[in-house]
């Protein structure tokens, strides 16, 4: 099989198995309008399914059973969506997976309870794994969630805060810090470690794990920040600017600061201090202006190439002895996937 293939033909065939065994999981009782309905919701929509997919492809990678990971796989998923519909709420954003934000159709009220409810939803595979993995490997998947959880809700106050307080002083290495935490954790780090640990029993170094996932994650993330700023709006599944009207420090937006005269510094501030709904067309378009004025988009992408090919040396110490397997492919693939995705 092309290795150009290799990361589509996976995360479908595995994200599919993981989505067939999550919809047992969501509850069809009462209350099925104001609740259960609306919990289906984004799990729905579909998505790469790249988390579940990792997690698949590394347990098969050091010889584990693909059926023995899926419970987790799925609980990875779960727990995916209910941070979605949050950060959804938190960044005031209208539109996911090209449909409308689940607060936009609800409420925040309404939308933040369905978000609980998926959280809670993604432990219950986690507990079912006592049948097959047994108690000691179960506590140490749920210990392992915790841990990822804690990283993930750390990063995204990182993030809530700099905009909170307007921060100008962000360096590229804060930036790398809060995308470790909010990012890759959840998005690679967590999946792999659950992954190898349901593979060998427990018994492998999950610490080998983090590098890797920090190099392909980062340059996961700053591709996810570049598409909002020169994605295809079809594709891209949300509105293009979003993270300029929110005044989320980007790279680009760091590098900005970084580069800008003092007066362009002053008047930056200025237009990040302006709520969303106030902000105008005029104001992030004078950002994106700037931004291209000082090569800022250039930047982010040379970083960005630059996480990929770290990620790519990272996973050789990962891999090496393992044999060939169309799980290793994949995983050495994906570093050059999230660079080119669109």
């Amino acid at each position: 099989m092309a290795r150009s293939n290799i990361v589509a033909d996976l995360l479908s065939e595995y994200g599919n198995r993981a989505r067939a065994l999550l919809s047992q999981y969501l509850p069809r009782s009462e209350p099925r309008r104001y609740l259960y309905d609306p919990v289906a919701d984004y799990p729905s929509r579909g998505g790469r399914a790249m988390r579940p997919t990792l997690c698949l492809a590394t347990t098969k990678l050091f010889g584990g059973n693909f059926e023995r990971a899926l419970p987790t796989a799925v609980s990875i998923e779960l727990f995916h969506n209910a941070l979605l519909i949050h950060d959804d709420i938190e960044d005031e954003s209208d539109m996911r997976r090209g449909k409308p934000t689940m607060h936009a159709q609800w409420g925040v009220p309404m939308a933040v309870n369905i978000g609980d409810a998926l959280t809670l939803l993604s432990l219950r595979p986690l507990f079912d794994n006592v049948r097959t993995l047994g108690p000691r490997l179960t506590l140490r998947l749920v210990s392992e969630t915790e841990n990822m959880a804690r990283e993930s809700a750390e990063g995204q106050a990182l993030e809530l805060g700099w905009r909170l307080d307007n921060r100008t002083d962000i360096t590229q290495r804060d930036y790398l810090e809060m995308v470790l935490k909010k990012t890759c954790w959840l998005a690679t780090i967590h999946p792999m470690r659950t992954g190898a640990l349901i593979a060998t029993q427990g018994a492998v170094d999950v610490a080998a794990f983090v590098r890797y996932g920090l190099f392909v994650g980062a340059a996961f993330q700053i591709q996810d920040d570049l598409l909002n700023l020169t994605g295809d709006e079809k594709k891209y599944g949300k509105e293009l600017g979003g993270d300029l009207f929110e005044g989320k420090r980007t790279l680009m937006l760091i590098h900005l600061f970084e580069q800008a005269t003092p007066s362009e510094r002053e008047k930056l501030g200025h237009i990040l201090t302006i709520p969303r709904q106030s902000k105008t067309e005029a104001d992030v378009r004078w950002i994106r202006d700037r931004m291209d004025s000082y090569g800022s988009i250039e930047h982010a992408v040379r970083s960005r190439d630059a996480m990929s090919a770290a990620a790519q040396n990272e996973l050789t110490k990962i891999t090496r002895g393992l044999p060939g397997s169309r799980d290793k492919d994949f995983l050495e693939a994906l570093a050059t996937w999230v660079v080119e995705r669109t």
